[in-house]
C-alpha cells in the first residue's frame, strides 16, 4: 500500500509526462499544489531597485600633471574624476514615512539615487544615513498610501532549515525571486563587514540582489541581503545577510542621528574553548571570558574583572567573543547595558555605561572621496611636545598620488581648522568635514600657514 506522499509523488511525475499543452492542475486527489505566489503577491511590491550615479577619483600620473612636462608633448588636461554607476535593491520597511533599508555599498559615494517601484514608478531618493561598519545605508521617497512596506520578523526565532526566499534584482534583470533554507546562523569572521553576524542560506544571491529582501515564507522580513561567497566568481549556493534585527537597531539610529554613534565598553575578549572551560571550573563551554580590561573604562567602573566569562549582554545569550563585539556595537555612548557575567563559579549581574572611544587615528575617505588616501591623527599623538596652546589634528600619512595628495596635503601638516571651525580632536575635525561636499581647511605647514580648498 503507497503512502499519500508516495501517491502525490507518483501522481505529480504522471502529470508532467502529459503532452505539453496539458494544464497543471490546482489540485491533486482534492489537495492544492503547493506554492509561494500568494506570499510573494503581498510581499515583491515592498521590494524596489536602486540605481545610483557617483563620480570616483582617477589616479594621475605626476608626470602627466607636470605643466612643462604637458605642454612639451601636447598633453591635453586629463580628467580627475569619472562617472560610475550601480544597481542594487532596497526594502521599504515604513511606507507611512518612505524609508527603505539597503546595503552602504549599493548607494556609496552616489551623487543620485533613483528608487524604482515594482509597477515600474521611479523616484528621487534622499539619502538619510549610513553605516559603512555594517553596511546598512536608509534612504527615503516620497511617502504615499500606494507604498507597501515589509512587515519584520524577529530573526532571533531563525533556526536551521527555516525555508525563505530572496528577493532584488540580479544582473539588473528585473525583480527576481530565488528560495531555499537558512543553511547556518551567526557567521562571522569573514572579514565582509566590520560587525558580522549573517545567516547563510543556499537561496540564489547574485549581483545586484544586494539591499534586496530575505523573507521567511509568512512574507516578513528576516534580513537584507549582502554577500555571497564566490570562487568562481559565479553563486554557488553560499549567501548571507544582515539579520534585520541588526538592521532594524542600526536603522534607528541613522533615522534619529544620521549617523552610528558606537560606545565603547573597554574589554577585550577572547571564545571560551573546552580547555578554557575546564581550567575555569566551567561545566558548559559557553560564553566568552575576559582578558583585557582598559584602565578607566566602562568595564572597570562597573566591576569587570580579567578572568569573568561573560554570559548575556541585556538579557541575550552570549555564544562568542563576536557576539560581545556585535552587541556593544550597537549601542550609542550613554546607553546603559545589563551584563550576567560567572565568576568563580557564581553567576553575578552588573550594569554599565557605554561611554565614547577616543578616535587615535581617522581615514580621509571615510569623511571626503578627494582626502582619500591621507591618515589623520591627534596632535599629541604625533608631535611629543607640541608648541604652547598649538591644536588641532596632523596628517600622519599621505599616500602618494592619492587624492589627499593631488589637491596639495602632505605628512606632518596640521589642520587648526576646517569649514572655519576650530578643530582640536579628531571628532571635532570628523563633525566639520564629514557629508560636506566642499571643504575649507587651514593648514600650518612648518612656519607657514594656507587655506586649501577642495571641491
Amino acid at each position: 500500500m503507497r503512502t499519500p506522499a508516495i501517491s502525490f509523488i507518483a501522481t505529480l511525475l504522471l502529470l508532467f509526462t502529459l503532452p505539453a499543452m496539458a494544464a497543471l492542475p490546482a489540485s491533486v486527489e482534492g489537495q492544492p499544489l503547493p506554492t509561494l505566489a500568494p506570499m510573494l503577491h503581498r510581499a515583491t511590491p515592498a521590494v524596489v531597485n536602486i540605481a545610483t550615479v557617483g563620480h570616483v577619483e582617477i589616479r594621475q600620473n605626476p608626470l602627466l600633471q607636470d605643466p612643462f612636462f604637458r605642454h612639451f608633448f601636447d598633453i591635453p588636461t586629463q580628467p580627475r574624476q569619472r562617472r560610475v554607476q550601480s544597481l542594487g535593491s532596497g526594502v521599504i520597511v515604513d511606507a507611512a514615512k518612505g524609508y527603505v533599508l539597503t546595503n552602504h555599498h549599493v548607494i556609496e559615494r552616489a551623487d543620485e539615487i533613483t528608487v524604482t517601484l515594482r509597477d515600474g514608478r521611479r523616484f528621487s531618493a534622499k539619502l538619510i544615513g549610513t553605516d559603512p561598519d555594517s553596511d546598512i545605508a536608509v534612504v527615503q521617497i516620497p511617502a504615499g498610501e500606494t507604498l507597501t512596506e515589509l512587515p519584520l520578523a524577529d530573526s532571533d526565532d531563525l533556526q536551521v532549515g527555516d525555508f525563505v526566499v530572496a528577493i532584488g534584482n540580479p544582473f539588473g534583470l528585473g525583480q527576481t525571486v530565488t528560495s531555499g533554507i537558512v543553511s547556518a546562523l551567526g557567521r562571522t569572521g569573514l572579514g565582509i563587514e566590520g560587525y558580522e553576524d549573517f545567516i547563510q542560506t543556499d537561496a540564489s544571491i547574485n549581483p545586484g540582489n544586494s539591499g534586496g529582501a530575505l523573507v521567511n515564507l509568512r512574507g516578513e522580513l528576516v534580513g537584507i541581503n549582502t554577500a555571497i561567497l564566490a570562487p568562481g566568481g559565479g553563486n554557488v549556493g553560499i549567501g548571507f545577510a544582515i539579520p534585520i534585527n541588526m538592521a532594524e537597531q542600526i536603522m534607528q539610529q541613522l533615522v534619529e542621528y544620521g549617523e552610528v554613534s558606537r560606545g565603547q565598553l573597554g574589554v577585550t575578549a577572547q571564545d571560551l574553548t573546552p580547555e578554557l572551560a575546564q581550567a575555569f571550573g566551567i561545566r558548559d563551554a559557553r560564553g566568552t571570558v575576559i582578558s583585557r580590561i582598559d584602565p578607566g573604562s566602562p568595564a572597570e567602573k562597573a566591576g569587570l574583572r580579567v578572568g569573568d566569562v561573560i554570559l548575556e549582554i541585556n538579557g541575550r545569550t552570549v555564544r562568542n567573543s563576536s557576539d560581545v563585539r556585535n552587541r556593544l556595537g550597537l549601542l550609542r555612548a550613554g546607553a546603559s547595558v545589563d551584563i550576567t557575567i560567572l565568576r568563580d563559579g557564581k553567576k553575578q549581574d552588573l550594569t554599565a555605561v557605554i561611554e565614547a572611544p577616543e578616535l587615535d587615528q581617522l581615514a580621509g575617505e571615510r569623511l571626503h572621496p578627494r582626502l582619500t588616501g591621507a591618515w589623520f591623527s591627534p596632535l599629541q599623538d604625533v608631535l611629543q611636545t607640541p608648541e604652547r596652546g598649538e591644536e588641532g589634528v596632523v596628517i600622519s600619512t599621505v599616500e602618494p598620488n592619492s587624492p589627499a595628495w593631488q589637491v596639495g596635503l602632505r605628512q606632518g601638516d596640521i589642520i587648526v581648522s576646517a569649514n572655519r571651525q576650530p578643530v582640536a580632536t579628531l571628532e571635532a575635525f570628523r563633525q566639520a568635514v564629514e557629508g560636506k561636499r566642499q571643504l575649507l581647511l587651514n593648514i600650518q605647514r612648518g612656519q607657514s600657514a594656507m587655506f586649501v580648498l577642495i571641491q
